[in-house]
């Protein structure tokens, strides 16, 4: 009798211990508490894995418009892990150390769906979020694109190059919006001194992406499973810069 009892409660912690990835300890003075806005996104989730691994205290922000729950609910229950179902668009006071501020649509057919959202979101939500960075001395990540070069006319494209875009496009509303985010993080760490960093993420690929985002990867891959041409636009020649996430 004990002993059947003694093997279910091993089963018990063997199940608990397991029930989360494996996290690394941190002192209280290592571990920092980080926000991260869209972390239930197909970049955000990897971004919350590595860090809830490293140690430290996540909150995610997500109003799941592209985001997933499925994509962090591994974590859920975590004393480490928060997941808050809310808009950037709506200010957050929250204490928190860093700022990673991925919150926004970025594949096509979301963005063109919803302009004036995905305007809004890299707008007012960033406004929000470089509020709160300053508001809490914290560091503040943006997570911007190479769309903000528009249709580049110099390949590949330094740092330097201004980019060629249509301000009024299918796509403007990602595009522009995702270059105002880049001035609003200028502005705020030369004019109140908030420590920035600024990310142009191009083509991401990998795990959790969504088969249908209207990109070149999803796309090739959704072609080739079911069996159709790869559909390549123009000569063929053009070249593509990708990141694996």
């Amino acid at each position: 009798m004990v002993e059947p009892l003694r093997e279910k409660i091993r089963d018990l912690e063997k199940s608990f211990t397991q029930k989360y990835p494996p996290v690394k300890f941190l002192s209280e003075k290592d571990r920092k508490r980080i926000l991260i806005t869209g972390g239930a996104g197909f970049v955000g989730s990897h971004l919350t894995d590595k860090l809830m691994m490293d140690g430290h205290e996540v909150t995610v922000v997500d109003n799941f418009f592209t985001g997933r729950k499925r994509n962090v609910e591994h974590w859920i229950g975590h004393e480490n892990f928060e997941l808050i179902n809310h808009d950037v668009v709506e200010p957050l006071y929250i204490e928190v150390d860093q700022i990673y501020h991925l919150a926004s649509p970025a594949s096509p057919p979301n963005y063109m769906y919803n302009p004036i959202k995905t305007l809004k979101t890299n707008t007012i939500g960033t406004l929000n979020m470089l509020g709160l960075a300053k508001r809490v001395g914290a560091r503040l990540l943006l997570a911007s694109t190479s769309e903000v070069y528009g249709d580049p006319e110099v390949h590949p494209q330094s740092e330097d190059y201004w980019g060629h875009v249509n301000p009024i496009g299918p796509r403007a509303c990602y595009d522009e919006g995702k270059r105002v985010a880049e001035t609003m993080c200028y502005a705020y760490m030369k004019q109140e001194g908030v420590e920035v960093r600024v990310a142009r993420i191009f083509n991401t690929f990998g795990p959790r992406m969504h088969m249908n985002d209207g990109r070149v990867v999803s796309n090739f891959i959704l072609q080739a499973l079911q069996g159709e041409p790869l559909t390549v636009y123009g000569s063929g020649s053009q070249t593509r810069a990708f990141q694996y996430v």
